[in-house]
Formats: structure tokens, C-alpha cells, sequence
């Protein structure tokens, strides 16, 4: 099977039995996607749902949060992996938000990753989700997924997106994200992978590969 093949296939699959595929965070606007989305680093979107309901109560505009000073924030996401460090990017990120931006989220790569706690995953969240751009946002379950399936042959996060980015469509990229994320949460998960509830081991170099035997064993 050729690379497009494989490509061809698994696209197909997603949208024949993932033709809806969204964020699992919860959000009203922009400002409250990019804050859900830093919180979200090496964090469950469960948790982070969690938190943010109240925190978006107390701060729902960049320029409260621009205000706030760390103890009017941290208690807030305490719960949250990493609270301190987050906090602190909360806070500087609203402020540049404010002061560089006129409190409005940026909707390209460039001035994105200029804000605190803002890398190119949130990055190509943003992008995607709230502006509808191509984007490729590579978490450790699209890292994984990706390379698993045949999709990448990648060592690390950038490698695999740029792989991605260059072999799905462009207009297929903001959900393509989805899909990958939401196998990966749900069916190929890192130890003992879900195989037999999925629709892609014809295809999977994994499956067919004896490391399926380790990791499951």
C-alpha cells in the first residue's frame, strides 16, 4: 500500500464514521478558547472544564485578567496540572492580549506564539478552531496515532506535522485534528490499544507490526 493509499483510506474511514469531530473543551469565545487551551497542556480536557466555568465567571474579558494579580488566579486552577506556571501565563498573556492586540486573539502563527504559554499546538488550535485556517495541531495523541497508523514517520511533534499538513487537504486539516486526537483518546490509546473496536487495522502498520504484541501484552 502506497502512502496515498493509506492517506486516502483513513480519510475516507474519519468521514464516514467521524463526520462530526470538535474540541472537547468548553468555551464562548476566542479569549476563553486560548485561556481553556494553555490550561490544557499535559492536562485532561475534563479537568480543565472543570476549572474554567468559575475562572471564566471571575475573568470573562483579557483585560480583568490583565488586572489580576497571581493570587487572584492561581486558586482558581489549582487543580490543574503545572497551576503556577500557568498561572503566570494567564496573566501575561492577557496582558500582551490587551496591550498588543486590542484584546482581540490573533489569527495567524506569528504573533500567536508570541504570547505567554502559547506554542504551536495552541497555536494551530486557535487557528483552526476559532478561525477555520489550515492547521495541524500535534498533541501526544496525534504524535502517536499518526505514527502508529502509517500517516508519519516521524521522532518528533513538528516532523509529524509538517507531514500531515503536507498530505491531508487543507481544507480537511481543522477536523483532520479532531479525528486524530479523539481516536487516540479513545481507541488507540497508549497502553493497550483498543484494535479490535477499530476500523483501521487493515491499513494500521501497527497492527500488522509485533510491537501491537508489547504494548498490549
Amino acid at each position: 500500500m502506497t502512502k496515498r493509499e493509506r492517506y486516502n483510506f483513513v480519510i475516507d474511514w474519519f468521514q464516514q464514521n467521524m463526520p462530526v469531530a470538535e474540541t472537547e473543551l468548553h468555551y464562548g469565545s476566542p479569549y476563553e478558547l486560548l485561556v481553556a487551551v494553555i490550561l490544557s497542556a499535559q492536562c485532561t480536557d475534563k479537568r480543565v472544564n472543570m476549572v474554567t466555568p468559575p475562572l471564566f465567571e471571575r475573568f470573562p474579558e483579557p483585560e480583568l485578567l490583565a488586572r489580576a494579580e497571581f493570587e487572584d488566579v492561581e486558586p482558581y486552577i489549582r487543580s490543574i496540572s503545572f497551576a503556577n506556571n500557568k498561572t503566570r501565563h494567564l496573566i501575561g498573556m492577557a496582558k500582551m492580549l490587551v496591550e498588543q492586540f486590542h484584546s482581540t486573539v490573533p489569527d495567524n502563527m506569528d504573533d500567536l506564539v508570541l504570547l505567554p504559554g502559547v506554542g504551536r499546538k495552541t497555536a494551530n488550535v486557535i487557528i483552526s478552531v476559532v478561525y477555520g485556517q489550515p492547521g495541524m495541531a500535534v498533541d501526544t495523541h496525534v504524535f502517536r496515532v499518526s505514527n502508529r497508523i502509517g500517516l508519519t514517520v516521524a521522532k518528533n511533534v513538528l516532523q509529524s506535522e509538517h507531514q500531515l499538513v503536507a498530505n491531508i487537504p487543507p481544507e480537511l486539516l481543522p477536523i483532520a485534528h479532531h479525528w486524530l486526537i479523539l481516536h487516540g483518546r479513545y481507541i488507540c490509546v497508549a497502553r493497550r490499544p483498543k484494535c479490535e473496536q477499530c476500523g483501521l487495522t487493515s491499513v494500521c502498520k501497527f497492527y500488522k507490526s509485533d510491537m501491537r504484541f508489547i504494548v498490549e501484552g
